[in-house]
């Protein structure tokens, strides 16, 4: 079977029960990102948690990149080279936050008072693991295709940089 790679969002009633989940989740395979976001019971939302498989090797590998391609300038070609290198890994990994972020809020209508939501970003060979999850800690399954759900995040931000955008002019 072809990897999937989709956005697994697990569905929570009750708002004390995804830590577990959280937790074991950080060990599926082929997962990228979860984040746990809880809505009390009058409806205020936080985002709990996120973890991020891999966070900072993009900053580090860059920064290593740059400081070898630097050794031609000398010790101080070194200096920068990592530098340089880390401040653009850096840049890298601060746009898929943001990029995280914006999926967040569009997931954020789907938390439901007193409840909460884990959005897993997973590639996925077999729905198995995911649903095993869900089944042991009682919660819902839902999966998007990871290509349809940022297309969606991406319609969504043009659409409030239009109504921004209006609103300015206006």
């Amino acid at each position: 079977m072809s990897e999937q790679h989709n956005v697994v969002l697990l569905t929570f009633p009750d708002a004390g029960a995804w830590r577990p989940a959280f937790d074991e989740a950080q060990r599926l395979p082929g997962l990228r990102m979860v984040a746990a976001m809880e809505r009390s019971a009058d409806g205020l939302l936080e985002v709990k948690d996120t973890f991020t498989r891999g966070a900072g090797l993009t900053t580090v590998g860059s920064g290593a990149l740059g400081g070898l391609i630097g050794l031609l300038g000398g010790p101080v070609g070194v200096l920068l080279g990592f530098a340089a290198g880390a401040v653009i890994g850096n840049a890298a990994e601060e746009h898929q936050a943001s990029e995280g972020g914006a999926g967040l809020i569009l997931l954020s209508p789907r938390v439901p008072d007193g409840g909460a939501l884990l959005a897993l970003e997973v590639r996925e060979s077999a729905p198995g693991p995911a649903d095993e999850l869900a089944a042991r800690h009682g919660a819902s399954v839902e999966r998007i295709d990871a290509h349809d759900f940022t297309e969606q995040v991406r319609a969504a931000e043009k659409r409030a940089e239009q109504q921004s955008a209006d609103e300015d002019t206006s």
